[in-house]
């Protein structure tokens, strides 16, 4: 599975992050949920749950070795990923800026198109099939835009937007233990 990763290796990843989440005295970032920010209305608070519940339940009985969505930080890719995700979300990023995060000794984590969730999250009725089928793709790392969906009869496409499911300790730059210091 080349997206998901087990190693020790120092990997750069990104986050928005709160002036006062910049400020944590604790080394270790605890969750960053893409979706943090206050729902606007019930509809879109269900709908989100669902498609939490559904991914979650589907990495269960399918991909159990993988990180749970519900228990790891939320990071993105790359520093185009996260700009994305702030353009096409920006009451979620509102007040918050854009930071490199690294990782300090061990950790697990897989890389998914976030695209699959804003699908998800969409107001229309799927199938257990295809909710099945939508899941697949998200845990099997395939970017929705190279499969044909549809919504309200038409094709639905966005450019993709990695995100990385990340479990272990995390660091910003201001928390980055100096140089030639040995992590530990």
């Amino acid at each position: 599975m080349g997206h998901l990763l087990e190693n020790d290796l120092l990997i750069e990843l990104f986050a928005f992050l709160a002036a006062d989440e910049l400020t944590l005295a604790e080394e270790r970032l605890q969750g960053i949920p893409l979706g943090s920010a206050v729902l606007q209305n019930q509809s879109v608070a269900v709908r989100t749950y669902f498609a939490e519940y559904h991914l979650e339940y589907f990495r269960q009985r399918e991909y159990q070795h993988f990180p749970s969505r519900l228990h790891a930080v939320s990071l993105f890719a790359t520093r185009s990923d996260a700009e994305v995700f702030g353009h096409r979300h920006p009451q979620r990023v509102l007040g918050k800026s854009l930071v490199p995060i690294r990782n300090q000794g061990s950790y697990l984590c897989s890389f998914h198109d976030a695209s699959w969730l804003d699908y998800l999250r969409l107001p229309h009725c799927l199938s257990l099939e295809e909710l099945d089928r939508i899941a697949g793709y998200y845990w099997r790392g395939e970017l929705a835009e190279a499969v044909e969906l549809t919504y309200l009869e038409q094709r639905w496409q966005e450019p993709p937007v990695i995100e990385v499911l990340f479990r272990g300790t995390l660091m910003t730059d201001a928390k980055r233990l100096p140089a030639g210091r040995a992590n530990g």
